[in-house]
């Protein structure tokens, strides 16, 4: 039986009341050590997201609600009432909001608890404003959760028998709950499904031998490490049943961004007749954008790759191509999993009477 998920710390947890703190699981130190940095101001919460500390679109939505409530305690320590407190908690808003581009997620749950600075008037009770705020990002925090086992449960009667290949990190690291396409893969094992996962290790950062293998470790699910470049062999020896993946954005006709690598292993599974699923909630879709060309590209320092994780690998001097996502298109996806319900063949139509739009 898999071990079970308690075995794994919390990615994200608020410590206390209004008055209390952020504790975010330092990711860049996994595999080998497990410690908790603690976020008492706004800009540990942007560091934090923009170094990975934490990651995962899911996961710094949540943490980026919890950053609102720091900055209303922020506010008040510093002695600002009325429009000038309401300045301070936007400012630091949109610097979360913009600490990482590509996934929306993240803009989301941002924009979801300004709605409640809003909805306070011009001169509210700061303490009492993060009371509101703190709610809402519990709130959100306790609706991913659900989120994610709606979709295990949908997809786990989605993916066909065989083994599994997997891209990045999807799992209780990325969301708050067991995670997306991971939580998929776990809710399947659950419910007696047995194969073995196979994870990419997602350069140059590698998130998926670092964090992804390890989860499934945790759990007892077989799981092999690839690298990236030997996934297109793996799917020609006909062992893979599916490959699925998570997303940062989704835009409206279903092109999906996700870790860079994806885009080359859907191509490949098309080639190979594999099905290539992607696994998100609801709010990461984005609407308001027709087509993936419209996504924001987040590229990164040249360092991740000239040399990942502190070990030299390029001659210095190098140039450095790093973007962090890719989009892969919708012709590519056999079906788009959600808590709403599994879109097939996503097209503007499709994904419309999924998400209700």
């Amino acid at each position: 039986m898999p071990t079970p998920a308690t075995s794994i710390p919390a990615a994200i947890r608020w410590c206390g009341d209004t008055s209390g703190h952020l504790e975010l699981l330092d990711q860049t130190l996994l595999p080998g050590h497990t410690e908790h940095r603690k976020c008492s101001d706004v800009a540990a919460v942007v560091e934090a997201i923009k170094m990975l500390r934490v990651r995962g679109a899911p996961a710094i939505g949540i943490a980026g609600g919890y950053g609102l409530v720091i900055a209303a305690q922020e506010a008040h320590s510093q002695g600002l009432t009325g429009a000038d407190a309401l300045a301070h908690i936007r400012a630091r808003g949109s610097e979360l909001a913009t600490a990482r581009p590509t996934a929306v997620n993240l803009q989301w749950a941002v924009d979801r608890l300004l709605r409640q600075i809003e909805a306070a008037g011009a001169a509210p009770d700061l303490m009492n404003l993060a009371s509101h705020l703190l709610a809402e990002a519990r709130q959100i925090h306790e609706e991913d959760k659900e989120l994610c086992a709606a979709i295990g449960r949908h997809g786990a009667d989605l993916i066909p028998e065989g083994d599994i290949l997997t891209h990045c990190n999807t799992g209780s690291l990325a969301t708050g709950g067991d995670g997306t396409a991971l939580g998929v893969i776990v809710t399947a094992w659950e419910a007696g499904r047995r194969f073995r996962v196979f994870a990419d290790e997602t350069r140059p950062l590698l998130q998926g031998s670092r964090l992804t293998a390890w989860e499934l470790v945790q759990r007892q699910i077989p799981v092999t490490v690839l690298v990236d470049s030997a996934a297109a062999h793996l799917l020609k020896t006909g062992r893979i049943g599916c490959c699925i993946v998570g997303a940062d954005r989704i835009t409206a006709n279903g092109d999906t961004a996700n870790k860079i690598g994806t885009y080359g292993l859907a191509v490949a599974a098309k080639a190979h007749g594999v099905p290539f699923f992607v696994a998100a909630p609801s709010s990461t879709f984005d609407l308001s954008l027709a087509t993936g060309t419209e996504i924001p590209i987040e590229e990164r320092a040249a360092s991740e790759v000239l040399a990942p994780l502190g070990v030299k690998a390029a001659p210095a001097g190098a140039e450095v191509f790093n973007p962090a996502f890719d989009v892969t298109p919708a012709e590519l996806i056999t079906a788009i999993i959600t808590e709403r319900g599994i879109i097939q063949k996503p097209t503007p139509a499709t994904v419309a009477t999924v998400l209700g739009g």
